[in-house]
């Protein structure tokens, strides 16, 4: 078996596999997805799939797809299970995002565009950030965990490297497990 495909099945079961404990607790409750994350990371792992085939990045898109078909799934759960906890500086950052998606549009060279998608999921991120520091528990931490090692398996099964196919996986390493580190500590520290 071809080496990149198997590192592309494999992201793409743990990318499956990652998701389904946080859908369990959004149904029981125990978890609050951010509307206007999940909103952002739907439209932006859609454009992220499209940008890394037409640069032929093959398996290694085949999680990232599984992604946006999750978090699509997330987006639509959130308007009966999601957070109430929304701030001014929430809408700020889901308005700036689809915005820049808007800028993204118009982009015609793939480099910058996947800058731009990049900084845009980032941004989006951002009300989920502030939302499980505040609010610890109303996230499942070990779905980003495994959505990162989806991420890292992802960029090991990449067909072609460049900075178009590798820089919004490997952002989505980096927030995922950040995001993730940091739940675990804010979990810790609350008990106490």
């Amino acid at each position: 078996m071809n080496i990149k495909l198997f590192f592309g099945l494999i992201s793409s079961v743990v990318a499956i596999v990652c998701f389904v404990p946080y859908l369990i607790d959004i149904v029981k409750k125990k978890t609050e997805p951010h509307m206007y994350s999940w909103l952002i990371w739907t439209i932006l792992q859609i454009v992220g799939v499209m940008a890394q085939l037409k640069d032929g990045a093959g398996y290694g898109s085949w999680a990232l797809a599984i992604g946006a078909f999750f978090c699509f799934s997330i987006f639509l759960l959130s308007f009966k299970y999601g957070t109430k906890n929304i701030s001014k500086f929430d809408i700020f950052c889901l308005i700036s995002s689809l915005f820049a998606i808007l800028v993204y549009i118009n982009i015609k060279n793939p480099v910058w565009a996947i800058i731009v998608v990049t900084t845009i999921d980032f941004v989006g991120f951002l009300p989920t950030f502030r939302k499980g520091y505040e609010e610890p528990f109303s996230e499942t931490p070990s779905t980003f965990v495994m959505s990162a090692v989806a991420n890292f398996l992802s960029l090991l099964a990449l067909q072609n490297y460049s900075l178009t196919t590798v820089l919004y996986i490997a952002s989505l390493f980096l927030t995922n497990s950040s995001f993730a580190t940091m739940i675990y500590w804010r979990k810790r520290i609350v008990k106490k």
